[in-house]
């Protein structure tokens, strides 16, 4: 696991019908390496007796967090309150670490307890906001009520209507003078989530498996553990990520926080779903966020948010990588997309003769899409000698961008009988195939005999109905995932200032 860099513990919500089973759950949670969990009592089945506490406490692994959460503030109690302040009572008295009570029923927990707070116990006063996240000033006060109402710890828990507002969040919990567990809650939070080690946040919910969330947003224990090497996020570890819209299904977390750990790098790489890239990028000017791969769909409009533009970026009108620079802190872009899909091309096309040219020279190109990547490789394609076509859904769009690169251009429609010669070069650069909708294809199996290679951009699945009947034709394939690791290489780089760990990146991805 290596070494811990920080006291920010993982904490696994317990929801389940029996006391047996809760405690067979904590039991799996410090397997799985949790800190400390939290047994949500109002997901049992039956009536809580004092003995069901006792048991709890005593046969838990783990250090715990009692928490009885009612209707009115997204749990499952619906009974009368004294029974649930009872409970909750009886769980301090008998040895529970923490117990949660909502900021609402603060005062009256309070009075109930009549001033008989158990010294060992710590209060943990939480509010949730299942609709939006408040501004500053609005979070701020949040938090000096949450005080004022005799917490311990200060917890609060809001939803992300954009990215961006987690940096409020983020802001709130690096100057509290309380211990603080703050959430943003829903996927746009994640980073809330994975990266409040960073920011001094008192600990963070990881669930024991994917979909068992108790609230929305949830990682898994794995995720943070292994996935983001959440026990080595420290104050001054560096955040890149993969800017897009979705992104969830995203390779490259894997592969550069891998990475990281085994170049000893302080870095961690996430997912971020990301609705406004100027406005992000305006939100998130600190230092520490350094850099970020970009995906469908902000490739084109992230080239206007760059104070400098590698040349070959500006010629293509789009841009997949932006590196802070550590001297004036400027945002300069570039386009890897399409060195590692040209370069995969013509590996896989390559006559072991050893020719100087490229093996693209005077092929005829033909990339089905008009955005960001479809430019991209249209542009390296051109490069390379190679007479280039673009097809897009709407032929307008097409013409556009061949009348940049100096090709053709022809609709998705026409693409489907569209065998002038054999031996061309098919690349794919749209979202056709992709996971969910894997039996979607761009082009007829039939017209595929009149290509020599396919390449598709889609990575998940690996190999797409395309590429797979391109197999079936006998034809060469390039999958999304070569091109990734490709371009990842460049990226890595450019992020780390590290020669790219190219066999460890072909490991990652054969795995995966």
């Amino acid at each position: 696991m290596g070494m811990r860099k920080n006291q920010t513990m993982i904490c696994a919500p317990l929801m389940a019908g029996t006391v047996d089973q809760v405690i067979e759950l904590a039991h799996t949670a410090k397997l799985k390496g949790a800190d400390i969990v939290e047994i949500r009592l109002d997901y049992l089945k039956s009536f809580i007796t004092p003995a069901d506490i006792q048991k709890l406490i005593r046969e838990c692994p783990l250090p715990t967090i009692f928490t009885y959460r009612p209707v009115w503030e997204g749990g499952e109690y619906n009974g009368d309150e004294n029974t649930r302040f009872e409970a909750l009572k009886l769980a301090m008295e008998l040895g529970a670490d923490h117990i949660d009570i909502e900021l609402k029923a603060a005062h009256e927990f309070d009075n109930f307890l009549s001033g008989k707070k158990p010294e060992n116990c710590k209060v943990i006063v939480s509010s949730h906001n299942y609709d939006y996240t408040p501004d500053a000033e609005d979070l701020g006060n949040l938090v000096a009520r949450i005080q004022a109402a005799g917490a311990d710890i200060v917890k609060f828990a809001t939803t992300a209507t954009d990215i961006t507002d987690v940096a409020r969040v983020f802001q709130i919990t690096v100057h509290s003078q309380a211990p603080i567990i703050s959430m943003v809650m829903g996927e746009r939070g994640l980073i809330s989530r994975i990266l409040c080690p960073k920011f001094g946040g008192y600990l963070t919910f990881g669930t024991l498996e994917p979909g068992k969330v108790s609230a929305p947003g949830q990682p898994t224990i794995d995720e943070l553990l292994n996935l983001y090497n959440f026990r080595s996020i420290n104050i001054d570890t560096k955040v890149f990520g993969i800017i897009g819209n979705p992104v969830s299904h995203s390779k490259s977390p894997k592969l550069y926080n891998r990475a990281f750990k085994e170049d000893g790098f302080n870095g961690v790489y996430v997912q971020l779903l990301v609705d406004d890239v100027s406005r992000f990028l305006k939100t998130y000017t600190s230092p520490d966020f350094c850099g970020y791969s970009c995906t469908i769909p902000h490739k084109e409009a992230i080239l206007q948010c760059c104070d400098d533009i590698d040349p070959v970026a500006k010629s293509i009108g789009a841009v997949n990588c932006v590196v802070r620079r550590p001297n004036d802190g400027k945002l300069f872009g570039l386009n890897t997309d399409y060195i590692g899909a040209i370069s995969a091309i013509e590996d896989r096309l390559q006559d072991p003769q050893g020719r100087t040219t490229s093996p693209l020279t005077g092929k005829l190109f033909v990339v089905i899409g008009a955005g960001g990547a479809g430019k991209a490789l249209a542009y390296g394609a051109k490069e390379k000698g190679a007479r280039v076509m673009i097809a897009n859904r709407t032929y307008e769009r097409a013409r556009e961008v061949a009348d940049l690169v100096g090709g053709q251009a022809l609709s998705l429609a026409e693409l489907s009988s569209f065998c002038p010669e054999t031996g061309m070069i098919l690349a794919n650069t749209t979202s056709i195939g992709m996971h969910p909708n894997i039996e979607q294809t761009p082009i007829p199996k039939e017209m595929l005999s009149y290509y020599t290679l396919v390449f598709d951009a889609v990575y998940s699945p690996k190999i797409t109905r395309l590429l797979r009947e391109a197999q079936e034709s006998r034809v060469k394939v390039v999958t999304g995932v070569e091109m990734l690791i490709g371009q990842a290489y460049k990226q890595y780089e450019m992020f780390t200032g590290l020669a790219a760990p190219k066999q460890l990146f072909a490991e990652i991805m054969e795995q995966n």
